[in-house]
């Protein structure tokens, strides 16, 4: 068997982990879908033809990429971009969840303290780049369970979000909500979180491990899900109208990723100034799986960015593997990635 197939074969056990702790969590009520707002058209000449107001935010979203491409040529990037003058460093869970990851697992003020010894750990690994502090919490989680309209997915209730912004902006962390999307889609999950992305300090993760709508009948758990360019194209192309229509700095993008089918056509994503884009290897195992992987799906396949994930339960399983630290990771991975992930 090829050494890409015993990667991938090895590394899907991590559905199994994260889909189990999805389960056992407590159930929050669905939060219902939000609709992006349309730009209000403007009377026009008796002559014209009216122009609804997709058709007019499509006018003004061309507009600005001509705009924001121009500052790019000028400076390299738009002002207030993290990447790549910063490393992020997150630490991934679900506060209402014990088994999701470290963000949740611990009681808050321990986890905090364990995370700063981390963030000290990259600091002094690589002193020429900043790190950024991160918080990366699951917020629309694949269930176990249909729901009322079939679409195996549960989002956060309003009160958990809330909270999980409060502990990113009391630690100085930027916030990643991430989206898991069952049965349902990006295009109708990612607006309801327009109202958090709208705030400088809140980016987005996506993860087509557990995005199965072109699945039917398949239980999340049982496949590893996909996504392709144009589902990621679109999710640039949301945050990048968010960040246009508010002013913001660029979104950063984590797309999860541990096998080749879960991007396909990934040379049709399309860059975009306004969003950062993390190709973000979050298989687990010991380093030489996770070392492989990382070549075969991260760095053969290049977007733009790169991000890596540790397993605090699973990397060092079974002994002598252990997780990989911040040395080892800057050694022997290339790119060094820019984005790193606790779990």
């Amino acid at each position: 068997m090829p050494r890409h197939a015993v990667v991938a074969a090895s590394l899907s056990l991590l559905a199994a982990a994260g889909f189990s702790s999805c389960q056992t969590r407590p159930a929050e009520g669905e939060t219902p879908a939000g609709t992006a707002t349309g730009v209000p058209g403007e009377a026009g000449a008796k002559a014209a033809a009216p122009l609804d107001s997709a058709q007019l935010k499509a006018v003004a979203m061309r507009r600005d990429s001509l705009r924001a491409d121009s500052i790019v040529k000028k400076s390299g990037q738009l002002p207030g971009a993290i990447l790549p003058g910063h490393r992020i460093v997150a630490f991934y869970g679900n506060i209402r969840s014990k088994g999701m990851g470290i963000l949740g697992r611990e009681p808050k003020e321990q986890m905090f303290r364990k995370f700063e010894k981390v963030l000290d750990e990259w600091r002094a690994a690589d002193p020429s780049i900043p790190v950024q502090p991160a918080l990366h919490n699951v917020t629309i989680t694949a269930q176990g369970t249909p729901g009322k309209d079939g679409k195996w997915r549960l989002m956060n209730s309003k009160a958990t979000i809330e909270e999980v912004i409060s502990w990113a902006r009391e630690h100085k962390c930027i916030l990643f909500l991430d989206v898991q999307p069952g049965h349902s889609t990006l295009q109708t999950e990612l607006p309801k979180l327009e109202q958090y992305l709208k705030s400088p300090d809140i980016h987005l993760g996506i993860d087509p491990e557990f995005s199965l709508s072109t699945m039917p009948g398949v239980r999340p758990n049982q496949r590893i899900g996909t996504l392709d360019a144009k589902d990621v194209n679109f999710a640039v192309s949301f945050l990048a109208r968010i960040v246009s229509e508010n002013h913001l700095p660029p979104k950063v993008l984590t797309v999860h990723r541990f096998t080749r089918k879960m991007i396909t056509n990934y040379k049709n994503i399309k860059l975009d100034p306004r969003v950062q884009i993390v190709m973000h290897m979050d298989g687990h195992g010991e380093p030489t799986l996770k070392k492989d992987s990382y070549h075969d799906y991260i760095q053969t396949e290049p977007v733009q960015y790169t991000g890596f994930k540790l397993f605090y339960e699973y990397d060092a399983r079974p002994a002598p593997h252990h997780i990989m630290t911040p040395p080892e990771v800057l050694a022997q991975l290339n790119p060094k990635p820019l984005y790193i992930q606790y779990q």
